[in-house]
């Protein structure tokens, strides 16, 4: 049974440069296997090196499944996916004031093709099925071990295959975590209302990899 998420693999062209970039936004990261790792409170980002890439992507995901019991079905829509029996977790905020991912997002050709794949295959909660009208597509959240899978279907715009896109971090106090960015030099958006009521959002715009990133702050409960 998958119980959650142990890492995200960014793959990027050169690691130094990448472990720097990403030191001003999320912390130092240790070495692991070769590569790179920054233990978040939900999930590890892992950074390994293909020299033959031309900018950085978001590779695949590996999910964590305590009891040894899980296994990956063959179908897997060209992603890549992983399981792991262990993962490694960190106890306290980033420098920032990041303290996880609050969800990646997947852009698909086939929506129903996703729910057979992480809700019947791999058994995560299919916790929102939605069409959004305005950009004429469809959304699914599923949910496991506190993260969550964002899948967009763009209907009138299909993408030529299902791939990774971006990542949105979880703060606390986004305001503060703002703050700390700008005295690092990292630029963003304003601060704004999120999609979900109560919520608060920011658009990474430089120290992210290239890759589309987001901070978010939770209603408060």
């Amino acid at each position: 049974m998958i119980t959650g998420f142990s890492s995200i693999v960014i793959a990027v062209p050169d690691l130094a440069a990448a472990r720097e970039e990403y030191k001003t936004l999320l912390g130092t990261f240790l070495d692991c296997d070769g590569g790179a790792r920054l233990p978040l409170a939900n999930v590890a980002i892992d950074l390994v090196e293909d020299s033959g890439l031309e900018h950085p992507v978001v590779q695949g995901l590996v999910l964590w499944a305590e009891d040894g019991s899980a296994t990956l079905p063959a179908d897997l829509r060209g992603l890549k996916l992983g399981i792991s029996i262990d993962r490694e977790l960190g106890s306290a905020p980033t420098a920032t004031g990041i303290t996880g991912v609050d969800h990646v997002v997947l852009r698909s050709r086939d929506a129903d093709d996703c729910i057979r794949l992480f809700n019947e295959a791999l058994g995560m909660r299919l916790a929102l099925d939605q069409a959004v009208p305005e950009w004429g597509g469809r959304m699914l959240f599923f949910r496991c071990g506190k993260l969550t899978l964002e899948v967009i279907q763009h209907l009138e715009e299909p993408v030529e295959s299902d791939h990774f896109w971006g990542i949105t971090y979880l703060c606390h106090d986004l305001a503060a975590t703002l703050a700390a960015l700008d005295e690092a030099g990292v630029a963003h958006s304003e601060l704004r209302d999120g999609r979900k009521p109560g919520t608060l959002v920011a658009t990474i715009k430089s120290h992210h990899l290239g890759l589309p990133t987001l901070l978010i702050q939770p209603a408060s409960r």
